[in-house]
């Protein structure tokens, strides 16, 4: 008996080990998703080209990511000199959602005001938001 609850306890100790170590992965995850995010934002010439649309699509495709990420790369991949009306309605959504990062706020505004490039203000922001 005493050696079943050993094994018990080890079990749960090892799930919840497991656990903790998947959502730093996925929290890791959304993190460089993100980041790639901004840095195709920066480097962002009215369009993205076609690498950039293969890494975008790449993460809309990912189901593990977070949602709001998946959302900013939707509205990037889709940006002809600026974010189209469904782009521009997700990141308002996204930058009105209290519970979002703070640098997930700030990457959808740049985002839904982008006009033809990102200004030298957001570049700046992104850099520093996005080391």
């Amino acid at each position: 008996m005493k050696n079943t609850i050993v094994q018990k306890f080890l079990l749960i100790a090892a799930i919840g080990l497991f656990s903790q170590f998947s959502v730093a992965q996925d929290n890791t995850a959304n993190a460089a998703a993100a980041k790639q995010i901004a840095d195709i934002v920066a480097s962002l010439n009215h369009y993205p080209s076609d690498s950039d649309k293969m890494a975008l699509n790449a993460i809309i495709e990912d189901s593990a990511l977070a949602g709001n990420v998946r959302a900013m790369a939707s509205a990037v991949v889709n940006i002809e000199h600026a974010a189209n009306a469904e782009g521009k309605t997700a990141m308002a959504a996204l930058q009105a959602n209290e519970e979002a990062r703070d640098r997930a706020r700030a990457l959808a505004g740049i985002i839904a005001s982008f006009n033809h490039t990102a200004s030298a203000d957001a570049k700046a922001e992104l850099a520093q938001l996005f080391p």
